[in-house]
């Protein structure tokens, strides 16, 4: 019998415990499985309403939708114009707490990469997948926020928390200029303590994983000159090499020298002749040339990303290098365009998600290792992580994003729901 009672105690030991929940997350997990159908008939009118980035009138009025649902949550709403970024503009929901709790930005968009003529408009449910535009990104991380408030001001959480979402209107294609465009959310970076971005969680082969790393998304051009005359003088002392030996040499060079983990710069698009161009938005080239005739000019536009600053300085200035070392007869020039930095691993980072682990834990859900930030794409959590701690991924799973069949697991709603709304409780009690 003894033996009996201390195995029975040992097991009990070593099992995770809901237990470990306090009274207000017992009731918040009750609340999000509650409101479940609500959460989706919600996600069902989002995904409804056409909000592709420039479809201007749709996205307003994916924020005329979701105003009242913050508002009777106790947040004050607004919409920031940006008219000089030719874009629509933001959602912004402020909630004022107590003061003394760490404050939280909250980070999604409700914009979508499906434009009002594309033929995938509506949501559809087979099972336990939903099925529409932008479902999972990023209209699911949006209910996944709205199921986690609900269940915080039920459960009487929230009415303490100091925190303010921020719901972008052109994350898919970022007005421009990107500094005004993005400034309003940098803003809010340097008010919070805590950054939590809702786009889709990672999962691969059954495992779910935290983001606590983004890499960079900028862009460069490399225009390349040479001297142009007849072929058969190419490589010699008057005309030298050509535009065209010139940019491959750089690029070949870029490839064997500079390649490290976590570092890419991937060329999109390159031309070469007499003459030869690039228009304006830098993504259609145009060249003409003769077998006979040295090109004149090579140009390749391409992006460079990187896991930190750091990083990111050392490849431009090695790239740089490179390009200073002209072939005789050519001359060449490298420009960068920042468009959105990296969202580095700091210990901060880790630190938000060993909190969901323990979250996890008290759930009796499996822990989540970090996700290979290589294997992620950008996203507006990096405006901001140079000045708050910030977990990114914290949406549902889904996958074909930017395709038509995007889809969206519907039990995940519930368990980010679960875990953002515990751990917006914890860290609205935690002194800042």
């Amino acid at each position: 019998m003894i033996r009996m009672l201390l195995a029975a105690l040992a097991l009990l030991a070593a099992t995770p415990a809901a237990a470990q929940l306090s009274h207000p997350e017992t009731a918040m997990v009750a609340a999000v499985d509650k409101e479940r159908d609500r959460t989706l008939a919600l996600l069902e009118r989002m995904v409804n309403q056409n909000s592709g980035t420039l479809n201007f009138a749709g996205v307003r009025a994916m924020g005329e939708m979701l105003r009242p649902e913050f508002e009777a949550l106790g947040f004050k709403v607004e919409w920031i114009d940006v008219p000089e970024t030719k874009r629509a503009g933001h959602f912004v929901a402020t909630h004022k707490g107590s003061g003394k709790g760490k404050r939280m930005l909250l980070i999604a968009h409700i914009d979508t990469v499906f434009e009002a003529a594309s033929p995938f408009q509506k949501f559809s449910r087979d099972g336990d997948k939903a099925v529409g535009p932008g479902v999972v990104d990023d209209k699911g991380g949006i209910a996944v926020i709205v199921a986690a408030l609900r269940a915080m001001q039920q459960a009487g959480t929230l009415k303490n928390a100091d925190i303010q979402v921020m719901f972008t209107g052109d994350e898919e294609k970022t007005g421009d200029p990107i500094p005004v465009a993005r400034a309003g959310l940098i803003e809010a970076g340097k008010w919070a303590d805590i950054a939590l971005e809702f786009e889709n969680l990672a999962k691969e082969n059954g495992q779910e994983f935290g983001t606590v790393a983004r890499r960079s998304a900028n862009n460069w051009t490399l225009t390349a000159t040479g001297k142009t005359g007849h072929g058969g003088s190419v490589f010699g002392p008057d005309l030298g090499y050509g535009a065209i030996y010139e940019i491959s040499r750089i690029l070949t060079a870029w490839q064997s020298e500079l390649r490290e983990e976590n570092l890419t710069f991937n060329v999109g698009v390159i031309a070469g002749g007499t003459p030869a161009s690039i228009d304006a938005d830098g993504v259609k080239v145009d060249a003409a040339g003769k077998t006979n005739v040295i090109p004149a000019q090579a140009i390749a536009r391409g992006d460079l990303r990187s896991l930190t600053p750091e990083q990111d300085a050392k490849a431009r200035e090695k790239m740089q290098a490179i390009v200073a070392k002209n072939l005789p007869g050519t001359g060449a020039t490298l420009t960068f365009q920042d468009n959105t930095p990296p969202m580095a691993p700091t210990e901060g980072n880790r630190a938000l998600l060993a909190r969901v682990n323990a979250i996890n834990r008290d759930l009796r859900l499996p822990e989540m290792p970090e996700f290979p930030p290589a294997k992620r794409g950008a996203a507006d959590s990096s405006f901001v992580a140079a000045y708050a701690d910030t977990l990114a991924g914290m949406g549902p799973v889904g996958g074909s994003l930017h395709a038509e069949g995007e889809w969206l697991g519907v039990p995940s709603i519930a368990i980010q729901s679960k875990r953002a709304a515990i751990l917006m409780s914890r860290l609205a009690r935690e002194k800042r």
